[in-house]
């Protein structure tokens, strides 16, 4: 059996966002057919397994991930009898939930059973079919995982069960604001929107009560509209006012929210990823300054 190239990794600044917004290492990706308890059918996604958690992508240049899975208190992983030879087909079964996955070929099948039972006992499984230097990868990927929860363990009153909040609060530390959050008024972030839509669809900026915020996207649906939504500081959380309420603990939350409600359809609009926000955003021949963000690092 001739092993098959890897995925091409994504580019190198798609790679930092990621690490930013995940706070952990990179173990394996590549395309996964997915469908969860909530879905009616297997949605495809560009997958990452950072730690122990499956993160999903729209695609494999998205910096922000739709949905995730925590898969540290995986029971078992159940392989599924299917009628196409040509994939993979096997179930997580989590203590809430069973996932069901099927990969683009067999062999990638048997390299996302192994990374995933190896970074959840933390040992490299014995049963698969794997080539060496496959192997060789997954007890490079056991060392690092097994490093890194060591050095979760001897952080004062953490542990690996609570790596879930450690990494909310690490994202938070390290971004205090989202990315798509820019000091304009509802008119700007409007005109952004309108003349740049391939850099997203969605911003987050001030309220015009200067203690609140707001958000605002650009859909297309039969024709483009913009629309405007109101995100209010309830002391430690944020609560946006909708038909029906939600409140969430982070800005971040916030964001998540809108990409995962609309399935991936709303992006976050981001200008540059590099510190750029003092340059200028050309519109009709025009030049408007982007007011930088003191939040963003």
């Amino acid at each position: 059996m001739m092993a098959k190239k890897p995925p091409k990794p994504a580019p190198r600044r798609i790679f930092q966002e990621r690490l930013k917004m995940t706070a952990l290492p990179l173990y394996f990706e590549g395309f996964l057919l997915v469908k969860r308890s909530e879905y009616h059918e297997y949605k495809h996604y560009w997958t990452e397994l950072r730690g122990t958690t499956l993160f999903f992508y729209t695609d494999k240049k998205s910096t922000i991930y739709v949905d995730k899975l925590d898969i540290l208190d995986l029971i078992r992983l159940t392989e599924q009898n299917s009628a196409e030879k040509t994939c993979a087909n096997f179930t997580l079964v989590l203590p809430k939930e069973e996932v069901c996955l099927k990969t683009e070929n067999t062999e990638s099948g048997e390299e996302w059973r192994g990374f995933i039972l190896t970074v959840k006992e933390l040992s490299v499984p014995q049963h698969l079919s794997l080539l060496p230097g496959q192997v060789i990868r997954l007890h490079e990927v056991l060392e690092k995982e097994k490093k890194r929860r060591s050095e979760i363990e001897q952080l004062p009153g953490t542990s690996v069960e609570k790596q879930k909040e450690s990494i909310e609060e690490h994202v938070d530390a390290l971004n205090p604001m989202p990315a798509c959050f820019y000091i304009v008024s509802r008119k700007e972030a409007t005109e952004m929107l309108e003349k740049n839509p391939s850099l997203g669809n969605m911003i987050l900026r001030p309220g015009s009560d200067s203690r609140n915020y707001s958000i605002t996207i650009r859909q297309e649906t039969h024709m483009p509209r913009i629309k405007h939504y109101k995100v209010v500081s309830t002391g430690e959380n944020y609560t946006i006012e909708l038909e029906k309420p939600v409140t969430l603990p982070s800005l971040f939350n916030v964001i998540d929210y809108f990409v995962k409600e609309t399935g991936g359809n709303l992006r976050p609009f981001i200008y540059s990823t590099d510190n750029n926000f003092g340059q200028e955003l050309n519109t009709e021949g025009t030049s408007k300054k982007l007011k930088k963000n003191p939040y963003v690092a």
